[in-house]
């Protein structure tokens, strides 16, 4: 498949992801506010923690279509973005693009982390099964506030692109690329229940 082509159908399932993702997040909202008081704290701790879980797992799902092209969508992003003239939706962009570059780094060491856990658990260990799915779904707790941060700043690759296809292409005075936010990913991810 030709680079372009390649890029486009991976802007498409990362389109795929962003409807997916929203979907869970409003029907986990939905729950949330369902099943909390009104300061937040859970009617029923053990279902909203196994409903929280589903949420992760399913945000976790959703990304799998995008993770093993999500660094070179990336790439092409940033170069497309230093085409672009610059501005302040450029460093914006810039840095949505920074912060989805550390998500999918700690997404890619979690998972890393995981089939390292998978490969020393005992052959009775099938999904299905406690010693399996516990610590799967420790990993999909911890990548979910990574996995919310794509869903909250994914929409500026294909915005981007949209960009760089129709505009033509100056080189920026400056980079478009911001500096490294201080803080790491969870700081942009949005807090949940």
């Amino acid at each position: 498949m030709p680079p372009d082509e390649a890029h486009q159908h991976a802007l498409r399932r990362l389109g795929a992801f962003l409807r997916e993702a929203e979907d869970t997040l409003a029907s986990w909202d939905e729950y949330s506010d369902r099943h909390s008081d009104p300061e937040g704290w859970p009617h029923d701790a053990i279902a909203y923690g196994l409903r929280q879980s589903r949420r992760d797992a399913d945000t976790w799902r959703a990304f799998t279509t995008v993770r093993a092209t999500a660094a070179a969508m990336l790439d092409t992003a940033e170069a497309q973005l230093n085409r672009l003239p610059g501005g302040s939706t450029s460093l914006r962009q810039g840095w949505h693009l920074r912060v989805l570059r550390t998500a999918l780094k700690e997404i890619d060491a979690l998972q890393s982390e995981w089939l390292g856990v998978r490969d020393t658990l005992p052959v009775s260990a099938r999904p299905g099964t406690e010693q399996y799915d516990e610590p799967l779904a420790q990993r999909n707790a911890e990548a979910w506030a990574y996995l919310d941060a794509w869903a909250l700043h994914g929409q500026s690759v294909i915005d981007i692109d949209t960009a760089a296809r129709a505009k033509p292409s100056r080189k920026p005075a400056t980079p478009a690329l911001a500096p490294a936010p201080p803080s790491t990913a969870d700081s942009t991810a949005r807090v949940r229940r």
